[in-house]
């Protein structure tokens, strides 16, 4: 049975930091692609970063130089660091797990950046 669960989310004041995690059963986890994306509301989905199998990393505009993506395949967990947090950067956040055409989501956590 695939899941993905996520954990670290929560309420932080602006300029604050928090680390999420996304554990992951199931599947072969050191061969996906695992991606973190986020949902504010009244917004669409959009990817926040992503890693691949060999460690390759990608970053949404919005978030360079603030977070940082990881992944520990020992521990079958990939990790989102979030560095300076905006109020903008308020939403739902999820991870993804992705090979050819299998994707598999987590419920997500939400984080909420806020004085």
């Amino acid at each position: 049975q695939v899941q993905l669960v996520e954990s670290g989310g929560g309420l932080v004041q602006p300029g604050g930091s928090l680390r999420l995690s996304c554990a992951a059963s199931g599947f072969t986890f050191s061969g996906y692609l695992m991606s973190w994306y986020r949902q504010a509301p009244g917004k669409e989905r959009e990817l926040v970063a992503r890693i691949s199998a060999s460690g390759t990393t990608t970053y949404a505009d919005s978030v360079k130089g603030r977070f940082t993506i990881s992944r520990d395949n020992a521990k079958n967990t990939v990790y989102l660091q979030m560095n300076s947090l905006k109020p903008e950067d308020t939403a739902v956040y999820s991870c993804n797990a992705a090979l050819a055409f299998l994707r598999y989501w987590g419920q997500g956590t939400q984080v909420t950046v806020s004085s």
